[in-house]
């Protein structure tokens, strides 16, 4: 009996032309989907007949009451090797096994500096005008050279971006509850004193900490307030870190210079949210990791871990244990 694998929001058409799937196709037939379903009863309507699914990122959460629902499911492999909307105990008593792929973070620093880098010299809004034959200039460029960019986090991207605000001539300050002297130092980049004083100092602050407890809106209304008239703030990590309703209002209200938003609260965005229309805003429909190397990665990736599968012998099985100790965010 043939097995079904169901590929999710694969909103290029591009899982199966950047990876090859042959090691399976004995055995295995590739269905992939390249619009989002809207809801758990949608969702579990298409996967009805699913043996296997591939999900990018933490796009599509798997909840114990869609998994319940889903009982030929055997496999679920999820690019990356952290995914926070998957109930792993629920896929256990469902006997379902979860796998990840390796994942670069070169796709997010790039896309956090073009974000900022649109941000700072109007791209957006020059190229539309050239082109719409709008005025010949209409904005005045924000530097970057000798400006101050603050980092919310100094992790395996925040460290990344930070070395590229260096190369820019930029004064690089990070913070994060976990962030060390020693790690600020190894990147080269000054410790903030306090979240409070990053905000009030920096010229351009760009989140980079993942999703949990104490960082769930961690930049609300107050945090907002410190920031510069002038600042602008970058956010390629997880809508919830920022209030969104707080952020809309300093845009409408001219609070900040503008921000660069690859993340929401609802994935797709629907047609009338406001952040679809909010001045100031810079946004793209969360690209962070999309790049062609990395799918390349995802996907082929993917197909070895259901070859795996098959064979008995699961690879990079999903929750990893967390290492002993704090680390920097």
């Amino acid at each position: 009996m043939r097995l079904r694998c169901a590929v999710l929001d694969d909103y290029q058409r591009v899982a199966t032309e950047v990876a090859d799937w042959s090691p399976v196709s004995e055995s295995v037939d590739v269905v992939s989907y390249d619009t989002h379903f809207p809801d758990e009863d949608a969702l579990a309507a298409a996967l009805a007949d699913a043996d296997i699914v591939v999900t990018l990122r933490e796009r599509v959460p798997f909840p114990g009451s869609l998994l319940a629902r889903l009982p030929r499911l055997k496999l679920i492999v999820a690019s990356g090797m952290r995914n926070s909307v998957i109930d792993y105990a629920a896929a256990e008593t469902h006997g379902v096994t979860v796998c990840g792929t390796a994942s670069s973070s070169t796709p997010p620093v790039e896309l956090t500096w073009a974000l900022l880098l649109g941000l700072a010299r109007g791209i957006v809004q020059e190229g539309n005008g050239l082109r719409e034959g709008g005025p010949w200039q209409q904005t005045v460029g924000a530097d970057l050279h000798d400006r101050r960019l603050g980092l919310l986090g100094l992790g395996r991207i925040g460290g990344r971006v930070a070395r590229v605000g260096l190369a820019f001539g930029m004064r690089v300050s990070a913070w994060s509850q976990n962030l060390t002297r020693e790690r600020a130092e190894e990147v080269g980049v000054e410790l903030a004193p306090s979240k409070e004083e990053l905000l009030r100092t920096a010229d351009f602050v760009s989140v980079h900490l993942a999703l949990g407890e104490r960082t769930r809106g961690l930049l609300g209304p107050a945090e907002l307030a410190l920031l510069k008239p002038t600042a602008y703030l970058v956010n390629t990590s997880r809508a919830a870190v920022v209030d969104q309703e707080a952020l809309l209002a300093a845009l409408h209200e001219g609070r900040i210079a503008g921000a660069g938003v690859d993340v929401f609260d609802t994935e797709p965005l629907p047609a009338a949210h406001p952040m679809r229309t909010a001045p100031r805003l810079l946004a793209t429909p969360h690209l962070g990791y999309v790049s062609r190397a990395n799918y390349a990665t995802y996907y082929g990736q993917a197909v070895e871990a259901i070859a795996a599968y098959l064979a008995g012998s699961p690879v990079r099985r999903l929750p990893v244990p967390a290492p002993p100790g704090p680390g920097p965010a």
